[in-house]
């Protein structure tokens, strides 16, 4: 299950001050992207239905698809998953997992409101389903955001949430720890998948993600991750708004690393990516982010891996480039 340290300072993150969750409903994992395979495989039969966002992370699309399961979408707007609609997919469809990242969303940056936090943990309850709480971002908030609501598995006494937490991204891509939160029979499940699938996350591999949240720096560490999230933010829409003035953010989160942009109808979203890759910038086309047909193109851009704002104001400038050539 991992280190009793490392354990009980994840079921302290995630389950607040109050004590939601315990030490012993936490499994170590390696890396957010291996709780969430694990999370689809030990909830979901090969076959069967797991309602998505629309849209959502292509990597947990691969995942699902890969354990043999049916991502259904159910749509998304500014305030996270339409729950109206939640709802009946799970009357229509007879699943029994969602899947959602309730915090600054991947990719459009969405907040799941307090209305919808309490319904989506009441509609699953009723149809006898899980959430998986993706909750990637939780390290990612920007230095100006508001208070963050708490996860949706520290207001579930009832064992509905499966909780998903990793340090990869706010520390490095080489350190693949992370967390997976359960109670009862969801969490013996998961401990038989992880036994099949990795075993246990290697012990140095864990001592040394225990020092790192131990040290006095980590809280130091996440203030400048913050400001310079926000720094990188303010420069890249800047920068858009200036070099594509036909394409304003619809939202600017104050967490994550990406904008989510609407493209014009009709756009070829790969001619675009190719055209933005020869001019020397890299963006992601929408398409993987929907497990369906998307309702209209779209592309993402992520301001994390680069060396300075002047980068940022650069890559906008070559996008102009890529777009003069497909828009046009």
């Amino acid at each position: 299950e991992g280190l009793p340290e490392l354990r009980a300072w994840f079921a302290h993150e995630i389950g607040g001050r109050g004590g939601a969750v315990a030490a012993a409903d936490v499994l170590v994992t390696a890396g957010g992207q291996s709780a969430l395979t694990c999370a689809l495989r030990a909830l979901a039969p090969p076959g069967a239905p797991v309602l998505v966002e629309s849209p959502t992370y292509p990597g947990m699309l691969a995942a699902a698809r890969a354990s043999g399961l049916r991502p259904v979408p159910v749509p998304a707007d500014a305030d996270g998953i339409r729950t109206d609609l939640l709802a009946e997919a799970l009357r229509a469809g007879g699943a029994r997992v969602v899947v959602c990242q309730p915090l600054f969303q991947n990719p459009t940056g969405a907040v799941l409101s307090a209305e919808r936090r309490r319904e989506v943990i009441r509609i699953a309850r009723e149809a006898g389903a899980f959430v998986i709480e993706d909750d990637f971002a939780r390290h990612l908030v920007h230095e100006d955001a508001p208070p963050l609501p708490a996860a949706l598995a520290a207001d579930d006494p009832d064992g509905v949430v499966v909780h998903v937490r990793s340090l990869t991204k706010v520390t490095s891509p080489s350190l693949r720890v992370g967390a997976l939160a359960a109670r009862g029979p969801a969490l013996e499940r998961l401990r038989a998948i992880q036994v099949v699938d990795s075993f246990f996350v290697p012990r140095p591999l864990q001592e040394t993600a225990l020092e790192l949240v131990g040290a006095p720096s980590w809280p130091r560490h996440l203030r400048t991750v913050a400001a310079e999230l926000r720094t990188r933010r303010e420069a890249l829409v800047t920068a858009v708004r200036r070099e594509l003035p036909e394409l304003p953010p619809p939202h600017v989160p104050p967490g994550g690393y990406h904008l989510w942009l609407r493209l014009p109808h009709g756009t070829d979203e790969a001619a675009l990516a190719s055209a933005a890759l020869r001019a020397g910038v890299a963006v992601a086309p929408g398409r993987p982010y929907f497990s369906a047909e998307p309702p209209a193109p779209h592309v993402r851009l992520s301001f994390a891996s680069v060396a300075g704002t002047g980068e940022l104001a650069e890559g906008a400038r070559r996008l102009r480039t890529a777009c003069d050539e497909v828009l046009t």
